[in-house]
Order: C-alpha cells, then structure tokens, then sequence
C-alpha cells in the first residue's frame, strides 16, 4: 500500500507540473506493484515480497485506484484490466456483500482464513475509492451500489462509528492515524459522484460536517492547532503526523462541502 500511495502522490505531481520524471518515477513503481500479484488464494496482489500468500486490503485498493487514474490519464486498455482484475478479486475475496464490511486480508499465516477481527475506517475508505474510480470509467451502476453499501455500513457499524456521538472511531497513532482520513476523503468523492441519490449526498454531507465540527470545537488545540485522534478529544503536548493529517482532510472536506453548499 505504500507503494501504491507513493505512486498516486507521484501522478498528481506529474498531472500539476507535467514533469516527466515524475511520470518516469509513477511507472516504475506501478510495473513493480504488478509483480505482486500471484495466483494464491485466487489471485490478489500480496502485501510484502515476503509474504507473498497474504493479500490484504491495503496492498489491492490503492493498486486498483491506480491503474483506473492510470487509465483516465493515458488511456491504456492494460491498466483499465488491472483495474478491474484487482478490484473483482478484493470484492470477490474481501467484501461481505451482505453487509458491505470490507475484510483486511486473508492467508496471513498461510491457512485460507480470513482475518475478521480487524475492522478499519482505511479499509472501507479504499474499498468506496476503488469502486468510484471505475464507476466513473465505466458508468457501470454495480460499482456505486459497492460503494454505497460500503459506506452505509461505516456510518451504521458501532465499531467504526460511535453511536453514542456519531463521530468515526478513534484508530489511535501510528498507521491508524491516517484511516478515518482515508475514509473521509473518499467518503467525500461519493458525495460529489453523479448518480447517488440527494438524500444520501445529504446524509453523508450531513455526517462529515459533524464529524468537523466536532473536531474543531472540542478535539483541537486551538493554541498550536494540533488535532486529537477522537475528534471530540484534544491531544497532549503533541500529536502524530497521521493524526494531524487526517484532521487536516477533515476540515478540507468539509470546506468543500460547505463551498457546495452542501
């Protein structure tokens, strides 16, 4: 997955400067990210070169959003395959359909089991990513519903979302840190995706600015502006890098809705 992010970073950075040794930078890292994926537990990009029985989430999301963008940006028919490939495999292997619960991985430990222990706002988040990117390209209706029914379960699950304040989890420091921005940004991308009906647009809508308001008013530490990891808590003296990140997209979100009048 930190492949994939580093890869993303690098195409928008070619998109605002036209820079070719970022596009350069992008292909490398997109022709190594490929080499990932094997044919165990029916395909799916591994998590690590050391692993390679381990498929996660984390390592196909971010590869299927890439190779879409790829895809809108160049045009070429072999990325909008791996696109598809990778996103079929991550529904077909990690998605309750039921539900809408995006599953972390699978065959860590080399046995077919599914890990529904952990359960991740970064996980959901990629899932909705994904799902857009090639709704967008195919206009394919089955592709908003995945995401829709991904999103629903964040907001309506009790792990991911506080029931008693209505306010996404607190997934700590670290790599935690940054999951609920994950979600929140693309969250924010199914809200401005044409097709979903206005009184989701509006639920949704109505969830992130509750969710930012909350962490203004009660989470920050208006003094030094650092955000908590629960955004109705304030942090310490200091607060991680991924934390003060996903706030940060909180409140750019937010910002874009209120421009929308949402």
């Amino acid at each position: 997955d930190d492949m994939g992010w580093n890869a993303l970073a690098l195409l928008r950075a070619y998109e605002a400067t036209g820079d070719e040794k970022y596009r350069q930078a992008v292909d490398v890292l997109w022709a190594d990210i490929k080499t990932g994926w094997n044919t165990t537990m029916g395909g799916g990009i591994a998590w690590r070169k050391a692993m390679p029985y381990y498929k996660n989430t984390p390592a196909n999301g971010p590869a299927a959003i890439l190779a879409a963008r790829l895809y809108k940006k160049f045009n070429n028919p072999d990325d909008l395959d791996w696109s598809k490939k990778i996103y079929t495999w991550l529904k077909d292997s990690l998605y309750n359909k039921n539900t809408g619960w995006v599953y972390d991985g699978i065959n860590d430990k080399n046995d077919g089991v599914r890990n529904t222990t952990w359960k991740f706002t970064y996980n959901q988040g990629l899932f909705i990513g994904a799902a857009l990117e090639l709704y967008r390209i195919t206009n394919q209706g089955g592709y908003l519903s995945d995401a829709l029914q991904a999103a629903n379960f964040t907001l309506s699950d009790n792990t991911l979302t506080n029931f008693n304040d209505n306010l996404l989890r607190d997934e700590g420091g670290g790599d935690g840190g940054l999951f609920k921005g994950v979600f929140v940004r693309y969250l924010t991308e199914l809200i401005f995706t044409e097709g979903l009906l206005s009184s989701d647009k509006q639920r949704f809508a109505n969830y992130l600015k509750h969710n930012a308001k909350t962490l203004w008013t009660t989470g920050t530490d208006k003094n030094y502006l650092l955000y908590g990891s629960y955004w109705k808590n304030p942090p310490g003296a200091t607060t991680d890098l991924t934390i003060q990140l996903s706030g940060a997209i909180l409140i750019e979100m937010a910002a874009r809705l209120e421009k929308n009048n949402l």
